[in-house]
Formats: C-alpha cells, structure tokens, sequence
C-alpha cells in the first residue's frame, strides 16, 4: 500500500494520528492504523532496525516481521528460525496536543494508580491506552488473546509499541513456526459520543467474544473477616446469614470458600494462602463435597480458592521454576506450567471441584508465581531477565494463556474468576475477573484506594472482556459502616458482582436491611455504571447507577 493512500496528520491531537484511509479496507468500516514508520528487533546482542523495501515486510538477518491490514486490523506476525528474540518494536510519528491527557491500562490487577495522565513518553501504557484532548478521545490497543506481552509509549513526537516476545527472561526461540505475535486496534470517538462510551466500544474491538456468566453474579466471601481462620463451620455460619438476605428465587447467590481450606505445606504450617495439596482439605475442612452439598442446602451456590501453581514442599525440582526475586523462598516452590505432568496436576485439581460440586473457582496468584513481580512492580520490566522456562520455545504471554485455557478446559461449566490474572488474556475465557488489588476489612483507605479506582477505570472492560469484579466489601466492625454502605451501594448498583464478607457479629438490623437491597439489585441485570468525573478524579465520586446521577463521599 502506498503512502499516498493515508491521511496525514493534523498535527493538532492524538485524533489526527495517521489512519489508514478507508479505501484501504474495504471489507471493513472499522478504523485501521497506519502501517509504522519503523520496526526494531531486540536479540541477545542488542537492537537493530529493520529495513523493508514495502512497509509491510521488515527483516534484519534471518528475523522477519511481516504487517497485514485486514478488516481494520493490523496484524504483527514474527519469524526468526535462529535468532533468539526478545522484543520487537513499532514506532509512530505524530505530534500531541499539549491539552491531552492519556489513560493506560494495567499489566495485571490496578493498585489504586490508574487515571488520566498528562503525557510521557517514559510511561509505559500496557495493552492499551486511550487519549482525550476536551473534545477527542482517540484509543489504540492489541486485541486480546494475543501471543506477546505489550505495551505502548507515547510523547515526544512519536508512539510506540513494544511487543514483549520473551520466554521468561530470555529471548524466545521460535524454531520454523510463525508467530502471530499481535492484532492492533484503534479507534476515534463517533459524533457525540464520550470518552467512557468511546472506551467501552474500544474494549468490544478488543475482546469481540467475551465470555460471561449467564446471570449477575453475587454473594459471600469469607476472606474479609476470616483472612484464612476458616473453617467448615464458619463458612456456613456465613452462608446461613447471607442465604436469608437473598429474595430472588431464580438467582441464587454464590458462598465462595476463601484461602485456609486446603491441605497446609510442612514448611509454611500457618500460610493460608500456601497449600502443599489443593486436592486435599485440612482439618478445619474435612469434607470439601460435604460442605459443597450443605451450602446448596441452605440456598447458596458453592464456590472455592485456589492457588494453580503451588508445588509441594518435596516436589523435585525438575517440576520446578527456577529462582528468581520474588521467587526465590525454598518453602514456596512454583510448579513450571511448562511441563505437561504440571498442568495435569492443574487440570485434575480444577475437575476435583467440578466433581465436589462446586459451581465457581477462584483461582489466584499465577502472574506473581510466574513473574516474580506484583504489577505495581513491573515499571521497569515485568520480570528479572535471565531466567528460563523449561520450554523456552513459547513466549511468556502463550503460556499464560495456555494455562488459563487448561484451566477452563478443565472447569466445564463451572465460573472461573480469575485473580492476579491478567485481564488482557483473561479476556474470552474466564466469565470474571479480579480488575483490581485487594479491598479491605481492617481499613477503610484500602478499599477507598483500590476499590473506587479499579471500578471507575476498568468499567470500560466490564462485559467486554468478562464480568469485571471489582473486589469485596469487607464487613466488619474495624471498617465505619457509613462507609462501607457507600462501597456496597456502588458494587450493587454498578451492574459488577457484588460479594460481601460479612462478620457475623458485625451484622445488625440495619446492616442485613441493607444487604437484603443491595442483593435484590444485584441479581439482576443493570445498565453498566459510569463514572461521570472519570477524566479529572482518581476517585469518581460523580456516578450514573441505573440511569440515575448519585454523588458519594470517598473521604
């Protein structure tokens, strides 16, 4: 395609970014990206730019990055049969306006840290970001499922994606096979159409086929005020509370068992987010069927936490990752999803459930327990470089994601919520996800902090890439109510799961009336939230819940 056929830049906004022309793909009315003005490699000796006689063939040595537009996609495949490659690089060039402000999204969960920026070009923006100038909003992103890790930078006169292809912390080997490493979207803002409705379009492009659950999800959590001293007997003292609160008849709530039911690991005997067999429960537990059965019972449907990639405490080290920071106590050994024996264990222990009787898995720590990192430590680099997978033919980013497809093959048609998962190859295979760190039931700045955050800056992925949760509301009596009533009033009203953990003996009159409301709107379907002041406040506090403006007081 020749050059003429683009629009060129207005040089007044991100909204004048070089699209392609529209007679560029006529199978499609969608908005294409220009093809890049540059394309660099990174392998083991360094970067090198590559060279292309038609801007859709680049090469350098025996390394091949091969650009196709198609339907308004630009697509990104990777061959390099001998070179070990560990990133390659797009740059655009284009002015910004000195007025715009730009929105990233996370590498996993948010921290209480996402919100519209001025711009940076050192700021690395993963998988997605979206510009508004006052009147323009202008998004660019990959498409979910995709087989690198990516992120953008944008300033300086120019864009740029980087489209992480390591193996670990090491370039990945490709062999003969082509990598199809990455489908770029991007999209303008549509006649009167605002930022948050331009966002939310731009996450359909995304994810075009997310899975979600069949009916709003809801329900109880024990981990907020049990924080793993749980027990067979708590959990449906729980359940028996909450089971009360619930009038719909034909939705019926869920009782998820938190962290501190499984066997624990010898090496870490008071580590309830440690376990040395998910197969087995501990003697707190007993009978995990059992409790399955009297949760149904009493009127809740049952759901159980996992941890995927413990390994036990005299598994050989053969099964296991390598150490790295973050990684590297001998008493939390992490099973390499590598290895098929791995992920067998994986699978046998999600049917487990499925065969208990449970109808939704939670499953937890799997960015940390591979990476090494939490995502608010991932600046830098998402890993410590170095380190290898036992199969270093794959990238990070495709095993990921093949660990997250065994474990909905495995499910059947159990939920699975994913948590410490990341949301960008979530998307399509868990019906929910996790979107933000931990709330609280000791502080009510924690929740302030990660809760209304995550909710105001991720609503753009709630049922576009799955059902977006936001976190629990942790009940207790160490949290002011007329705080928590606020945080309740929004999970309830924002269309997003709401689960609350419920102290018993933090739960009076007022508080189960409460609940009782705020679970007769969440079984049923809403209108999705919007955060009105997204744009200029970290923490909306301006908010439209079923069509109806609500003001809330965060402080």
């Amino acid at each position: 395609m020749q050059r003429r056929n683009f629009i060129r830049l207005t040089g007044a906004t991100l909204s004048g970014l070089l699209f392609a022309d529209q007679g560029f793909a006529r199978e499609s009315p969608k908005t294409a990206l220009q093809i890049p003005v540059k394309v660099f490699i990174r392998l083991e000796d360094g970067v090198h730019e590559l060279i292309s006689p038609d801007k859709l063939t680049w090469t350098y040595k025996d390394v091949e990055v091969k650009l196709a537009h198609q339907h308004g996609v630009l697509s990104v495949a990777l061959r390099a049969p001998h070179s070990a490659v560990f990133n390659v690089q797009m740059q655009w060039s284009y002015p910004v306006s000195n007025d715009a402000t730009i929105l990233g999204d996370h590498w996993e969960r948010t921290y209480g840290d996402v919100n519209f920026q001025p711009v940076n070009f050192e700021r690395k923006l993963p998988w997605y970001f979206i510009e508004h100038d006052g009147k323009h909003t202008t998004c660019f992103g990959v498409k979910t499922g995709g087989s690198a890790i990516c992120y953008w930078q944008a300033g300086g006169g120019k864009m740029q994606l980087t489209l992480d292809v390591r193996s670990g912390g090491v370039g990945v080997r490709l062999g003969d096979r082509r990598l199809r490493a990455a489908e770029i979207v991007a999209t303008k803002n549509s006649g009167a159409e605002n930022a948050f409705a331009t966002a939310r379009r731009f996450c359909g492009m995304m994810c075009e086929t997310p899975r979600l659950p069949k009916k709003p999800v809801y329900g109880g959590n024990d981990w907020y005020f049990a924080y793993g001293k749980n027990s067979d007997a708590l959990i449906l003292e729980h359940t028996t509370l909450l089971t009360e609160l619930a009038p719909d008849t034909i939705n019926r709530p869920f009782s998820l068992v938190d962290a501190g039911w499984a066997a624990y690991s010898p090496a870490l005997p008071d580590d309830c987010c440690w376990g040395d067999d998910f197969s087995r429960p501990n003697d707190h537990f007993k009978d995990m069927a059992k409790l399955a059965e009297n949760i149904q019972q009493l009127g809740m449907q049952p759901g159980i936490w996992t941890r995927p990639l413990c390994a036990r405490h005299d598994d050989p080290a053969s099964l296991l990752l390598p150490k790295i920071p973050g990684r590297d106590n001998p008493k939390n050994p992490i099973l390499d999803p590598t290895i098929p024996e791995n992920m067998e264990r994986v699978k046998r222990n999600i049917s487990l459930y499925n065969q208990w009787g449970y109808k939704m898995v939670k499953h937890d720590f799997s960015t940390y327990d591979i990476l090494g990192k939490w995502g608010f430590e991932m600046a830098a680099d998402v890993t410590t470089p170095g380190w290898r997978f036992s199969d270093d033919s794959k990238t990070t980013a495709e095993i990921i994601l093949q660990l997250y497809r065994s474990i909905r093959d495995a499910a059947g048609e159990m939920y699975l919520i994913g948590c410490n998962t990341i949301g960008h190859l979530s998307a399509g295979v868990f019906e929910l996800n996790r979107v933000g760190d931990d709330t609280s039931g000791n502080e009510w700045e924690r929740t302030r902090k990660m809760g209304v955050n995550t909710l105001g800056f991720r609503m753009v992925q709630h049922n576009k890439f799955f059902s977006a949760d936001g976190d629990c509301v942790g009940l207790t009596h160490k949290v002011a109510w007329e705080k928590n009533k606020q945080w309740m009033q929004l999970v309830a009203e924002s269309s997003t799961p709401l689960f609350i953990s419920a102290q018993p003996d933090a739960v009076g009159k007022e508080q189960k009336d409460f609940i009782k409301q705020c679970f007769t709107i969440a079984a049923k379907p809403l209108p999705v939230a919007e955060p009105i002041d997204w744009l200029t406040n970290e923490r909306p506090v301006k908010w439209k819940l079923n069509n109806q403006l609500k003001t809330f007081d965060w402080s």
